[in-house]
């Protein structure tokens, strides 16, 4: 999207994209050196590519249609509780995979509440394993972000147009062809690429839902190659078809995206004149009811099954939290001060180069960094540091897609008053995009830190016993088969993850 010079400084951004580049090519370059050679693609990995676009394409279109009508109604009612269920929407995204995957199993599973419900019936039960699982799993886990991306949206259309087509005696029909259509023209690219890509790098789901080797994904197979054939060249070349899958899609949207032009409000509390009908009022109250069950009684399960466990955990679970807030702080600050450098820049190179972090499989991310570091000192010692680093590269994509298109707006509605009164740096940031953009900002930094603080990726390579993280210690709970213990820290690590995003998030939106 096209946007104003913005004077913050076009060398952070130009330095933030150049190192994005690096973070990312250089862990390739170095697998495919250590492999001595490229590898070829055979018939199983084209499978893979084919099952990989398929499920990512149906996983981005059926999250983005579906939040389109939830975050309408979100945008149109003001009711008690609409806080809380809007900071609730963000929960599963930020779950742990593993976590999130157990409580849709114990809804939608074999032994789960709807088979149960449908045998009760006399009606057949449903399957949740094959190409169906993978794609109800990333809407599960993706309908809550896309909502939260249009949310967004609505709510930077200012209540003055909403006033001026109710005194025009415009209905929604006429209201989403001039007002929120422009609008959705703008959001929906980036909310499909993002969803495109998180479902693109599918591991955990497409390994414990994907049903056989005719549900395997690219991220699979390069784990077929690291794990069971230690072939780095074929991994590092399905690494690159990964790659290359990322920027054409990061270029089509890149091109579809426009900033819709609404003009400056005043940032008042948007009434809604044109659905106040009790037939509007219902649809808007069944959407919501249905998709709050929908995302909610996964997490309601899981919490119940770790609660016993919770005040007895062993001590290395409490130092292992500990070490996860530390990382989630530092990975956090360094993906805000990344996405505002990157937001900043003149041209959507600097978009490109925010979404690199979805460009590469963690796993070779992490395999070549531990190439790269073991000649020179231990891995370990260096595991925290590099892994609030990769987690803030990992994060980057959706903090950018979240803050380039408020800054984009601020910038355009306000750039020019901005430059007048002669307002550079920090009295730019703090006088005209902090107030415009705190939601925004409260947000992608909620994202960020949640994701941090449950991301099980690079620690599980560089971690020795005294440097882990709350997901690897309940991946080593579990892997010790003491399941009650491993319930309880994966209850504390939702806890974290879900308090460190609705703290921020909750301070961003307050008083915006």
């Amino acid at each position: 999207m096209a946007r104003r010079v913005v004077p913050i400084s076009a060398w952070a951004g130009a330095a933030t994209a150049a190192l994005a580049a690096m973070l990312v090519g250089l862990p390739i370059a170095a697998v495919a050196w250590r492999a001595g050679g490229w590898g070829g693609l055979g018939p199983a990995d084209w499978a893979a590519l084919r099952f990989t676009l398929v499920q990512a394409v149906l996983s981005a279109f059926v999250s983005v249609a579906l939040a389109v009508p939830v975050a309408r109604a979100l945008a149109r009612r003001r009711f008690r509780g609409r806080g809380a269920l809007v900071l609730l929407m963000g929960a599963p995204f930020i779950l742990p995979v593993i976590v999130a995957i157990l409580g849709l199993l114990a809804v939608f599973g074999r032994g789960g509440i709807l088979n149960g419900l449908l045998d009760a019936l006399g009606l057949p039960g449903i399957q949740i394993y094959g190409l169906h699982g993978v794609v109800l799993a990333h809407v599960f886990f993706n309908l809550p972000l896309a909502t939260r991306f249009l949310l967004q949206g609505w709510e930077s259309i200012p209540q003055e147009r909403f006033r001026l087509a109710a005194n025009l005696g415009m209905g929604p029909r006429e209201i989403m062809r001039y007002l929120e259509w422009p609008m959705l023209r703008e959001r929906m690219p980036s909310a499909l690429l993002v969803i495109f890509l998180i479902c693109l790098s599918s591991f955990a789901v497409a390994l414990t839902l994907g049903g056989g080797p005719r549900a395997t994904t690219l991220e699979l197979a390069i784990y077929q190659a690291f794990r069971f054939e230690f072939d780095l060249g074929r991994a590092a070349l399905l690494a690159l078809v990964q790659l290359a899958l990322v920027v054409s899609a990061g270029l089509v949207a890149l091109r579809l995206g426009r900033v819709a032009a609404f003009g400056a409000g005043r940032g008042l509390t948007v009434e809604r004149w044109d659905a106040k009908g009790a037939g509007y009022k219902a649809l808007d109250g069944t959407v919501l009811v249905l998709v709050a069950l929908f995302v909610l009684l996964p997490l309601v399960l899981v919490a119940l099954r770790g609660v016993p466990t919770l005040a007895g955990l062993p001590p290395q679970v409490w130092r292992a939290a500990g070490a996860s807030i530390g990382v989630a702080l530092a990975s956090t600050a360094l993906c805000m001060a990344a996405a505002l450098a990157l937001a900043s820049v003149r041209r959507n190179w600097g978009e490109m180069a925010g979404l690199l972090g979805l460009a590469i499989s963690p796993l070779v991310l992490g395999t070549g960094a531990f190439i790269l570091i073991n000649p020179v000192m231990s891995p370990a010692t260096l595991a925290l540091p590099v892994t609030a680093l990769v987690n803030a590269l990992m994060a980057l994509p959706f903090a950018l897609r979240v803050i380039a298109p408020e800054y984009a707006r601020t910038e355009r509605d306000f750039g020019r008053l901005a430059d007048t009164l002669g307002m550079r740096g920090w009295a730019r940031m703090r006088y005209l995009l902090w107030p415009q953009m705190r939601g925004a900002l409260g947000f992608a930094a909620g994202l960020a830190a949640a994701l941090s603080m449950g991301d099980l990726g690079v620690i599980a390579l560089f971690a020795d016993p005294e440097r882990a993280t709350l997901p690897l210690e309940v991946y080593r709970l579990m892997g010790a088969y003491r399941m009650e213990d491993a319930a309880g820290a994966a209850l504390l690590l939702l806890l974290l993850s879900f308090g460190a995003f609705a703290l921020l998030d909750w301070g961003g939106r307050r008083a915006a």
